[in-house]
């Protein structure tokens, strides 16, 4: 085979065997296929699109250019992963409450991208905190905790680490079948037996239209199923965002609330054991959903999460007391600042990627993959749609590393939100169910 002529098909929207397209992933992890040749395929793919065979296949040829993993654990091997969206740190609840369950949850996370908090960023606001682990290390952690959330290691799916810097410049990011496949050959070769997918939707998300969030849910769950892993997914709302706080240090101190027992009914709460309860019941662990909801609500409201989640942060590194002295150990940002209405008004509607913008511009976030993070600035005290918001109740809470940098961000979150004189109904939380 050459790339040449795996080329001229993809052009042409024609078909291509199993063989071809594994052959050409292979060939982008072991380099005999050139990046102008990757950038090619990536554009034929975003622009001619591909069957749900060769997506499949291109899943499967990707997660098999790096290590699988194998497991022997008395129970099921399951994960969850999110499209990504502002103050969404479900996954820093959900694993440990699964593990809780009796789940083994190898949970490889990736960092923020674009307006999008990234789970990775969020857990090395914990001092000491190891997010790049070996495959080794990895399998004794999961074994002995149940869960480890840490980062790809080289060993894992490299053909998709090489393919996603190619369509990073090739203006091909947004091809919903090169985000399945990129997706899922990091996720399945954990060697996951159930997954579960949070697509958002809304201001906040990269799909913000209700038909393409669908259209990738359906993507990613029929070819999860066509690779061999039990999946579904919940469309969930993401016109606000999905806690009170967006920024790395700020989303840990509302998950230790909420693991603690201080936070509950929250959306954060809601969503994550909605999404816990949905794979516990594929993976056997839950007669149904709504007994997987029961049993993950429960894992948080006992304590057991919140212990389980201090077992994993000190095995990778972080304080050995983090659970009882987290206030003390999180770092914070130098300078608070209230941001007001002009006019006192319910909260009708929130421009939640600016929001997210505005997080990275304080510096939790990064323009450039040279930056470095300030793990204690971001927003808190977030007002939620329908939300009274005046001189005393403001729109969001400021945290910066100097009044500069804060006044600079001031102007952006009070043009992100909508005032009407009346509360609108709040949206939904999960819009939808697919699988």
């Amino acid at each position: 085979m050459d790339a040449r002529s795996i080329l001229i098909k993809a052009r042409d929207g024609l078909p291509l065997t199993e063989a071809e397209i594994y052959w050409f992933a292979e060939g982008i992890a072991q380099g005999q296929v050139s990046d102008m040749q990757a950038g090619a395929f990536a554009m034929a793919v975003c622009t001619r699109g591909l069957s749900r065979d060769n997506r499949v296949h291109l899943t499967h040829g990707m997660l098999q250019t790096g290590e699988v993993l194998k497991w022997d654990l008395d129970g099921p091997v399951l994960d969850k992963h999110s499209t990504g969206g502002v103050g969404d740190a479900v996954s820093l609840l959900l694993a440990p409450a699964l593990a809780v369950c009796g789940a083994y949850v190898p949970m490889i996370s990736g960092r923020g991208l674009g307006h999008t908090g990234g789970t990775l960023d969020k857990l090395e606001a914990i001092p000491g905190y190891r997010t790049q682990v070996g495959v080794e290390e990895l399998q004794e952690l999961v074994a002995d905790i149940g869960c480890a959330i840490v980062g790809a290691s080289g060993d894992i799916a490299p053909a998709d680490k090489r393919l996603y810097g190619v369509r990073d410049v090739t203006g091909t990011v947004e091809s919903i079948d090169l985000i399945t496949a990129s997706i899922l050959s990091k996720k399945l070769a954990a060697g996951l037996e159930a997954l579960v997918l949070d697509v958002k939707v809304g201001s906040g998300a990269f799909m913000a239209d209700p038909d393409d969030a669908l259209a990738l849910a359906q993507s990613l769950v029929e070819t999860a199923q066509g690779a061999g892993c039990m999946c579904s997914a919940l469309i969930t709302d993401m016109s606000q965002p999905a806690a009170k706080a967006a920024g790395n240090a700020l989303e840990v101190i509302e998950v230790m609330e909420a693991l603690t027992g201080s936070s509950v009914g929250t959306s954060l709460h809601r969503l994550t054991v909605a999404l816990g309860g949905e794979v516990l019941a594929l993976g056997g662990l839950a007669a149904d959903a709504a007994d997987g909801e029961g049993r993950i609500a429960a894992a948080l409201s006992s304590g057991q999460a919140a212990e389980r989640f201090g077992e994993m942060v000190a095995a990778l590194g972080g304080p050995a007391d983090f659970v009882e002295r987290w206030r003390d150990r999180l770092p914070a940002a130098r300078v608070m600042m209230d941001v007001h209405p002009g006019e006192p008004g319910h909260v009708a509607a929130i421009d939640t990627r600016a929001l997210g913008e505005a997080v990275v511009r304080l510096g939790g976030g990064r323009l450039v993959a040279t930056d470095q993070l300030d793990p204690g600035v971001g927003l808190s005290d977030i007002a939620p749609i329908g939300a009274r918001v005046d001189g005393a109740r403001p729109l969001a809470r400021i945290h910066a590393a100097t009044e500069e940098a804060a006044r600079a961000q001031a102007g952006r979150i009070r043009d992100a939100y909508v005032l009407a004189e009346r509360a609108p109904d709040p949206p939904p939380l999960i819009h939808e169910r697919i699988g």
